[in-house]
């Protein structure tokens, strides 16, 4: 079964009166957890799509971009965006589920967050209804207002990349801490460890563009274009 049959089904759950805290709590262990994963993005991602006031093709079509969907694959994702769609269910309640789900695991938050970003910005334009639904769901999963700036500093285009901010260091730090920092989000980040933890597969560029983004913050601080080879 594809992970958009397993979607399908848990959010066909809910459509059908299952309470959220009975659907997610079947979706807390692996594999099960990269359904959780997925709809956390689907579902917060098509309810701040309305946040500007409506939704456009672009936005649908970020959606593409976050999850690989293989052509066999894509009646049943069609399904899915459907379900979240008419979903009666608030934004703050799934933050509120999914937050609970990966409660010991701030950096796949992040990385949800990440997504929810991507969506935001497929149209070009950062609405200010989009950045208080964003900075709300960043406090319900116990994101810093830090940790949330330096998520917007990559995306927005008026918030300049700060290579030490997307490293989460001062910009005082000694290299050598700048270094371990850097090794640290290299292990947190990499895309089979991201798996592991329960994002699906299919949701595997956001990993892929995180890793550029870490390996040329390092770049750029260590002044040696080639340094990430060599570590």
């Amino acid at each position: 079964m594809s992970i958009w049959s397993r979607i399908s089904d848990a959010l066909k759950a809910l459509s059908q009166g299952e309470s959220l805290t009975e659907v997610f709590d079947r979706l807390r262990t692996p594999p099960q957890r990269s359904v959780g994963f997925a709809i956390a993005v689907i579902a917060l991602g098509a309810k701040m799509a309305k946040a500007d006031g409506q939704v456009t093709r672009d936005e649908v079509t970020a959606f593409r971009e976050v999850f690989q969907i293989a052509q066999k694959d894509e009646a049943g994702a069609a399904r899915v965006f459907n379900l979240a769609r008419t979903d009666v269910a608030g934004y703050r309640e799934y933050a509120r589920r999914i937050a609970k789900m990966f409660e010991n695991d701030r950096e796949t938050l992040c990385y949800l967050m990440e997504g929810l970003f991507h969506i935001a910005m497929a149209d070009g334009f950062y609405h200010p209804g989009e950045n208080e639904f964003l900075l709300e769901v960043a406090e319900i999963f116990g994101l810093t207002p830090a940790q949330f700036q330096a998520l917007r500093m990559r995306y927005v285009p008026d918030a300049e990349a700060d290579p030490y901010a997307i490293l989460g260091v001062a910009p005082d730090t000694p290299l050598p801490e700048v270094r371990r920092a850097y090794r640290e989000m290299v292990r947190n980040f990499h895309p089979d460890r991201m798996i592991a933890r329960g994002v699906p597969s299919e949701a595997i560029r956001l990993a892929e563009k995180r890793m550029a983004e870490i390996n040329r913050a390092w770049a750029e601080i260590s002044g040696d274009q080639d340094a990430v080879r060599h570590l």
